[in-house]
């Protein structure tokens, strides 16, 4: 039986300046979001509790409720169905919604390629479509895709080439130099958001400062300058962290921020580990997720607003 003296952080999430969390308890890493057709608020999680693609949803990006639905209960012919990591979904031109995922590649000992899936409501399911949109084999595989539309209705997707997969070891495989290269990489799409338009392009990648590798990267344009948001250092680790870096044209130069957006302990004493973030459309809403405890075992979710000024984020 409950106490009657539960913690109030367990009965009612904590809100302190601009963060709401955790909104449930649950597993939920890897978070990205979409506002769908009717209203709602629908978020896509790593695989966890028995669906390739977990779903929440909610009406006012508050409060939460986690659902029984699997948003891809298939992927696509190219993967094991091993590891779908880090769905993100955007709203094509035509209204409808596409799905890109990370999974484990057939025959290929566990390295990643990203996929695509289209749906006519955002809440799915998905269809995956047969063939991957990006592999990168040989440097270690790709993962952690997010799609983008930019103001000009043009579509793109960023991805991480898991370079630390084939690390010589230490912090997440990459700690041991050599060091592996991690880079996010950016490749234009046909308005279908599923068809490549020439070759992918590297527009950000790991420094000293970043530890084994960055990853999660997530775009969006705000008054003209295009803000990048990544996390870098290792996830299972308190070092774990948000930044996000600027440029003024989608293949950058990208400025890396001085200090990270989200810190252990910073800007909210209760985060541990905090990452993955996913930023909407204008650069308002942001979901991301952050350790229970001090381990990696259950990531929750967060909710939160920012705001970009000129090249500066904070929270709200």
């Amino acid at each position: 039986m409950l106490s009657r003296f539960l913690p109030i952080a367990l009965l009612v999430p904590l809100a302190l300046g601009g963060i709401i969390g955790p909104v449930f308890t649950s597993n939920f890493p890897d978070p990205s979001f979409v506002n769908g057709a009717d209203g709602t608020w629908y978020a896509f999680a790593t695989n966890s509790g028995g669906k390739h693609v977990p779903v929440a949803k909610s009406p006012d990006f508050k409060t939460w409720t986690l659902s029984s639905r699997d948003a891809l209960p298939t992927v696509g012919a190219w993967s094991t169905g091993k590891d779908v990591w880090a769905p993100d979904v955007i709203q094509r031109p035509d209204g409808k919604f596409v799905m890109y995922y990370a999974a484990d590649q057939n025959g290929n000992g566990g390295k990643h390629c990203v996929g695509a899936a289209v749906s006519s409501t955002a809440y799915g399911p998905y269809t995956p479509e047969p063939t991957a949109l990006a592999c990168d084999t040989a440097q270690g595989g790709a993962i952690d895709p997010a799609g983008f539309v930019d103001t000009d209705g043009t579509v793109w997707v960023v991805w991480k080439i898991d370079g630390n997969s084939i690390g010589h070891g230490g912090n997440c495989g990459n700690g041991v130099a050599p060091i592996v290269s991690t880079p996010i990489m950016l490749q234009q799409l046909k308005a279908d958001g599923i068809t490549s338009i020439g070759s992918p392009v590297q527009i950000l990648d790991r420094s000293d400062a970043d530890g084994p590798l960055v990853e999660a990267p997530s775009l969006v344009k705000v008054n003209g300058v295009y803000v990048l948001f990544f996390s870098s250092n290792c996830y299972s680790g308190a070092l774990y962290d948000t930044s996000y870096a600027t440029a003024d044209n989608i293949k950058g130069p990208y400025t890396k921020a001085k200090t990270p957006l989200l810190q252990t302990g910073k800007p909210y004493s209760q985060l541990f580990s905090p990452g993955g973030l996913d930023v909407g459309p204008g650069g308002v809403n942001v979901l991301f997720h952050a350790d229970k405890g001090t381990t990696a075992h259950i990531r929750q979710l967060y909710a939160g607003q920012i705001k970009v000024t000129g090249k500066t984020v904070h929270f709200t």
